[in-house]
């Protein structure tokens, strides 16, 4: 018997989830295709509101979308993912490779700053600042510690935006090269200075901040402007602010 196109997606999607990275969502699959993601399977249970999501929000890729997604069952679509997404697609697609990214993060001289965030520890934050680094065009993301930075729950909340940046955990003291300038409230006040596009940008982890040992190798210390009796920023929010920053009229006028 020839299998259905449907059974074909699932048998695809279990022989190849182990070895993939999940794309969680019809956003997290339309910034992947954006940026040259090899897609293996996607798959949905109801293909014509993902192609009337596509045509609505991503024109450029209706007819890739419709190509690609094979619809399935719904208890088929809950038994694939932890979780069903509210768009009802989920997609696997190949992890963007490893040498390719150190490449282009130890291209000098660089375009803009790679962001590195030291020991972070929760993984929706970890999403959000690569969306925020895809976004302003930085360089990549760096992760150091023992979370991975592709974890599904971090892919997910970059929403496919790994694509569009190169994302890599490295050792503390591997670090790419460039001035490393660290987030630190002791620091000089950031709108004081300019930040050059080559830059490593570090932020300390959400519980702990910077670590000593990073803190050591710095080559400058900022501090971004915060109210007294205020003790932090979320994580994702420093790195928005800093980006901002290095992006605007300080920059532009040095």
């Amino acid at each position: 018997m020839i299998e259905d196109e449907a059974a074909q997606a699932v048998r695809r999607w279990r022989a190849t989830a182990p070895e993939t990275v999940l794309l969680d969502g019809f956003h997290a699959l339309k910034h992947a295709l954006r940026f040259g993601a090899d897609v293996r399977v996607a798959v949905t249970s109801d293909k014509a509101a993902a192609v009337e999501l596509a045509a609505g929000l991503a024109d450029d890729l209706t007819e890739v979308v419709r190509d690609l997604l094979v619809e399935v069952e719904a208890a088929t679509l809950s038994d694939l993912v932890p979780r069903v997404h509210p768009t009802r697609v989920a997609a696997l697609a190949v992890r963007r490779g490893r040498r390719e990214n150190l490449d282009e993060l130890s291209r000098r001289p660089r375009p803009a700053p790679v962001v590195v965030l030291d020991n972070p520890r929760n993984l929706g934050n970890v999403g959000a600042v690569v969306r925020l680094a895809a976004g302003f065009g930085a360089s990549g993301v760096v992760t150091t510690g023992d979370i991975d930075p592709w974890h599904p729950n971090a892919v997910r909340s970059g929403a496919g935006l790994h694509y569009a940046t190169a994302v890599e955990r490295l050792p503390a003291d591997a670090l790419p090269e460039g001035p490393l300038y660290v987030l630190d409230p002791e620091g000089e006040d950031i709108r004081s200075v300019v930040i050059p596009d080559d830059a490593l940008l570090a932020f300390g982890s959400e519980r702990h901040g910077i670590s000593p040992e990073l803190r050591k190798q710095a080559t400058r210390l900022v501090a971004l402007p915060m109210r007294p009796q205020v003790s932090s920023y979320n994580l994702a929010t420093s790195v928005a602010m800093t980006l901002f920053h290095w992006g605007g009229p300080a920059r532009s006028d040095d």
